[in-house]
């Protein structure tokens, strides 16, 4: 029976020890050194297999080639290794390690991952990295790289029967895609890519994902092929602002050094999740910060703090900027009022469009410093800290370290923290933080805390009171992850490498971009879906009109005394309210919210909600403000809260609009991103009972309390 045969790149830094690894694996006697000129030359020994369960015997050729420290053209070393692996025949590449110095090899490893080629990960030298006092999780190592990993030393000859086998056992199997995965604004732009090459059905050799990582890496053999192809007009422009966007969130220009330092997050956190040591003494400034931030015992601590002082701030200084913005939406109500008469013009205008906007837009400050406090913690490297010390944590939840980052994005739009729940590589992982996203307080119902908090707390303690509701939906959040993976998304456990960029001085520039372009998204959903809303709200609250039922309140307020006119008054615009469509909707189904103290109002609230949080108080400012003066500011809204909304029926409400579905932009980009109307109808459905439950609970609980 003739030998299959298998050919083998054997790939890594210089002074790992591959040629002595091709001397106890084959018992050739090559030249072991790095002199000049010798490992330049590429060469090539065989040796046999005999697999035990397939019966097939197997000669592997394994070509040496020559050491390199990244797959650049700065060396002769790496043209002729790059050379080889880009264009050569070959089956599959074995990647020598030094275990002694796992971060700095693990950065060659990232590089020969964007291949796309089938791979082992040689683990060498391992016994004198036990001797060092270092523990490597080979195994947890294998599964966050995708790729096998095999401790060996070419000096004991540990472990060598086991490289051969896994060599030829992913020789049989299909090509694996690897688990590298860049920070989220270049996943962004990959994902941009990959969706246009499948637009257009463009023939490829290699992965899409694989060329679009070429393509922003600036290949220039890739860009020479792909140059004098149609595709090419329709493609640049999406480079060029793939290119652009990335060199703003990064603050250079230099795309191999941007990516240098992507290979060095990626090989710093693949190291520190599998690595232990006998002693960890901090080396420079980085590490020693690391020690603090990601310490067992004060990192969360660091962390829980910081958010604390982020929501202080997002209440307090906000508080000045919302009060002018508010009254100047006050101002031109009242103009609209004196120049339009009392019309029905006038009244669409101020108390439905002014009204209803100017409560959604009064709240643009609070939400800028929210996003603004975010992208500076994400800027500077913090954030990334955060999901490795959070990691060990998440997993009794069954969730990932990296789940944290979609979940804080989700603090301020569950819209693109649905996005970037993408960058999970186990469906399992993507699907449970899918799932648990919209219990995490978006900005858009910051309003509503603001209001209710402010309304039964005071200014002075709704801060704290902000801080408490964000960490409450965490919990909860949580606590939905540990049931769905118990119950619904049953598996194995898929971890994978959580990067740790280097430490950068936030960028003002960077920082303008994300804030400004998240608050010109709340801004754009104020001025068109809130708007159409607050117009709807008004129309159904103010429609159909009742003439006999005006005119007879009017006989009576005329007859009335002077202290019986404002009760009569606000009589009939509660009568009005009841009778119009709106009253009608919230009548229907007040038997649904009733067990929760809520009156019809609250329930049309929540209701309209559904389009988007902030269209809560816009519908509230409409449904309390009929009939008094439009000259009103946010404190009299909370002074109408008070009147008709006791603490528990206040408390209630809070927590059904902490726990209840995102709005209907979220729940599109959630269907896209899962694929199914029915896990659309699950979360519809699941989070829905949930805030029903924990509202019901909490409405009388309070109650029993007060």
């Amino acid at each position: 029976m003739e030998k299959e045969k298998i050919k083998v790149a054997l790939v890594g830094q210089p002074n790992v020890g591959k040629s002595s690894l091709i001397n106890a694996i084959a018992n050739a006697k090559l030249h072991v050194g790095n002199f000049a000129g010798v490992t330049v030359d590429i060469s090539e020994v065989k040796t046999t297999y005999c697999d035990p369960e397939g019966c097939g015997e197997y000669e592997i050729t394994i070509v040496d080639l020559p050491g390199t420290y990244s797959l650049n053209d700065y060396s002769m070393e790496e043209r002729v290794t790059k050379e080889f692996l880009l264009h050569e025949e070959y089956d599959l590449i074995v990647n020598v390690v030094d275990s002694t110095h796992l971060q700095r090899n693990l950065l060659l490893t990232a590089e020969l991952l964007e291949l796309g080629q089938k791979m082992v990960v040689a683990l060498n030298m391992i016994d004198e990295a036990q001797k060092e006092g270092i523990e490597i999780d080979a195994k947890q190592l294998g599964v966050i790289l995708g790729v096998p990993v095999v401790p060996v030393s070419a000096k004991t000859k540990e472990g060598l029967d086991k490289l051969k086998a896994s060599i030829v056992e992913v020789y049989k199997k299909p090509k694996t895609e690897s688990k590298i995965v860049y920070s989220d604004f270049i996943e962004e732009e990959i994902d941009k890519l990959v969706k246009f090459f499948e637009a257009k059905h463009y023939p490829s050799e290699i992965p899409y994902r694989h060329l679009a990582i070429r393509l922003l890496k600036e290949d220039t053999q890739v860009y020479k092929r792909m140059h004098d192809e149609p595709i090419w007009i329709e493609l640049l422009p999406l480079l060029r602002d793939a290119l652009d966007h990335i060199y703003l969130h990064s603050g250079k220009k230099d795309i191999n050094e941007i990516f240098a330092d992507e290979h060095f997050a990626f090989a710093k956190g693949a190291k520190m999740e599998v690595i232990s040591t006998r002693s960890m003494r901090a080396k420079n400034l980085t590490q020693k910060i690391d020690n603090l931030l990601i310490n067992k015992y004060l990192g969360i601590p660091i962390f829980l703090f910081l958010m604390w002082g982020l929501f202080q701030l997002t209440f307090s200084l906000g508080q000045l900027p919302m009060d002018w913005i508010q009254a100047g939406f006050d101002w031109l109500a009242g103009e609209t009022h004196r120049v339009l008469g009392d019309t029905e013009l006038a009244s669409v205008i101020a108390d439905g469009i002014l009204g209803g906007v100017g409560a959604v837009v009064s709240f643009l400050p609070n939400i800028i410093i929210l996003f603004f406090g975010i992208a500076l913690l994400e800027t500077t490297g913090y954030m990334a800290r955060v999901s490795f010390l959070l990691d060990g944590f998440f997993h009794k939840f069954g969730l990932h370290g990296k789940s944290f980052v979609p979940l804080v994005t989700g603090f301020g739009c569950t819209v693109p923290a649905y996005m970037a729940a993408r960058t999970l590589k186990s469906r399992t992982d993507r699907m449970i933080t899918l799932f648990i996203l919209g219990f995490m307080s978006c900005s858009a119902r910051i309003p509503v805390y603001v209001l209710f908090a402010g309304a039964f707390f005071g200014a002075e303690h709704a801060g704290n009171i902000l801080f408490l509701i964000y960490i409450a939906g965490a919990l909860f959040g949580l606590m939905a992850a540990k049931v769905l993976r118990v119950f619904v998304f049953k598996g194995e456990d898929d971890p994978f490498v959580m990067e740790m960029p280097k430490y950068r001085l936030p960028s003002l520039k960077l920082i303008y971009h994300i804030v400004a372009g998240q608050s010109m998204d709340y801004l754009r959903k104020a001025g068109t879906f809130i708007l159409f809303a607050s117009v709807l709200v008004w129309f159904a609250s103010n429609y159909p009109k009742n003439p006999e039922l005006e005119k007879r309140f009017e006989a009576k307020i005329a007859q009335a005394a002077p202290q019986e006119k404002a009760k009569l008054q606000g009589k009939l615009q509660e009568e009005l309210l009841a009778q119009s469509y709106l009253g009608q909707v919230g009548k229907a189904t007040q038997p649904f919210f009733a067990p929760l103290g809520f009156d019809w109002k609250l329930g049309v609230a929540l209701e309209a909600g559904l389009a988007a949080k902030e269209v809560v108080v816009s519908t509230l400012g409409v449904l309390y403000s009929l009939g008094d003066s439009v000259d009103e500011t946010a404190h009299s809204l909370q002074e109408q809260l008070r009147k008709h909304i006791t603490l528990p029926v206040a408390l209630a409400f809070i927590v059904f609009v902490m726990l209840y579905i995102p709005c209907f932009a979220a729940m599109a980009v959630f269907k896209q991103e899962t694929g199914s109307w029915v896990y659309l109808a699950y979360l519809f459905v699941g989070t829905t009972g949930v805030a029903w439950v924990f509202s019901f609970l909490t409405y009388n609980v309070v109650k029993l309390l007060v």
